[in-house]
């Protein structure tokens, strides 16, 4: 049978479809027809250098981040001198980035794939529910991970199958997945906090053991990050995800399969979230279907304020992860100096806001 797409959209799929600089959110989104393109053909293949405005719009705004992260450092260290400089502080501001930070990764993934996941922090309850009752338990550490992380994909799977084949807009199947999931929860531990057991000490020296003065859930963390950035930035699965976030019709006219592709990422989700659960069973000692509250909202907003798209087509593990840093280090901040709960959300909520405005104007800046 002849491919009638000829060769410049098989050539796109693979090699052109997104084919760009994630970490600088730069050139084309190829095949996908978004960012950088004109009529379906990649801005790179036009002559335009590698380093065009989008590229130079990311690295700007890494900066940034890096910059307000210097800023909310120094805040620290004029207010409470004595408390935020100080290795234990480090310690603490790093172990609680790590279990929003590895759902943040997985959040990276679906917002550039054009979709939202609303229910993250109610599968990392379930999943931490589930692996901690006393029939899991009795069969070891082990089996407990596998238990957490199955059932966590196995949710994100529901999600990507409702999206991709069930046509339910990302929005409400997560909204649903959300409730159910916590429901489900509840219902499994009659709402109580469910203890890790002794003999299953090996899931709580994630947080107990220390390596170079971290605690082992840090590197998790780090080893969680790095392979999503090889995956985001090195592989086929990464240069689709561009090219279905920015256009998933001229992704799919190009021979990707969207809805499998679909699938996948919230898959991917799901998985993030199974790893998240692991480690608040470490840092907590306990599952409970009340893990995880509010979660998907910090995901969402790291991601956002690292600068990456709500509309997808463009963003990068690296500005997600300086997104959460920021958050992390607000928080922070605000249990030091004993400031309200309700005006850290108050300054949450400023700051999502600022970000997107300066992404929307950013939008309209490049030519």
């Amino acid at each position: 049978m002849t491919d009638t797409r000829g060769p410049q959209a098989g050539e796109d799929a693979e090699g052109g479809a997104g084919g760009r600089d994630a970490e600088g959110g730069a050139d084309a989104v190829g095949a996908a027809g978004g960012e950088g393109t004109v009529a379906g053909t990649p801005a790179r293949r036009r002559g335009a250098p590698r380093g065009g405005p989008l590229a130079r719009l990311g690295e700007a705004r890494h900066l940034g981040l890096v910059a307000a992260l210097v800023l909310l450092a120094l805040v620290g260290l004029v207010t409470r001198p004595e408390n935020f400089a100080t290795a234990s502080n480090l310690v603490s501001i790093l172990s609680l980035a790590a279990t929003i930070g590895v759902i943040t990764v997985g959040m990276t993934f679906v917002i550039i794939g054009g979709g939202i996941d609303l229910s993250v922090g109610a599968i990392m309850a379930l999943a931490s529910v589930w692996a901690t009752t006393l029939a899991t338990q009795s069969y070891g550490p082990f089996v407990m991970v596998v238990c957490a992380v199955l059932v966590g994909t196995g949710a994100g799977l529901v999600n990507g199958l409702l999206i991709a084949y069930g046509r339910l807009v990302p929005f409400i199947a997560t909204l649903a997945m959300l409730v159910a999931a916590r429901g489900l929860a509840q219902r499994m531990s009659d709402r109580r906090t469910q203890l890790v057991q002794q003999g299953n000490e090996a899931i709580v020296e994630l947080s107990t053991t220390r390596v170079l003065g971290l605690p082992l859930l840090v590197y998790v963390f780090a080893l969680v990050v790095a392979a999503g950035w090889v995956l985001l930035n090195r592989t086929t699965f990464g240069r689709r995800t561009y090219a279905v976030g920015g256009n998933p019709e001229a992704a799919r006219l190009a021979g990707i399969d969207v809805r499998r592709h679909t699938v996948l990422l919230y898959a991917l989700s799901g998985l993030c979230c199974g790893i998240a659960a692991v480690l608040i069973m470490a840092r907590t000692t306990t599952g409970s279907s009340t893990h995880g509250d509010l979660y998907e909202l910090d995901a969402i907003a790291a991601v956002i304020i690292g600068g990456t798209l709500l509309t997808g087509g463009r963003g990068s593990i690296i500005g997600s992860i300086l997104g959460l840093l920021i958050f992390t280090l607000i928080t922070n901040l605000f249990i030091l100096n004993g400031l309200n709960t309700s005006d850290q959300l108050i300054a949450k909520g400023l700051i999502i806001v600022v970000a997107v405005l300066l992404q929307r104007r950013g939008l309209r800046s490049p030519t």
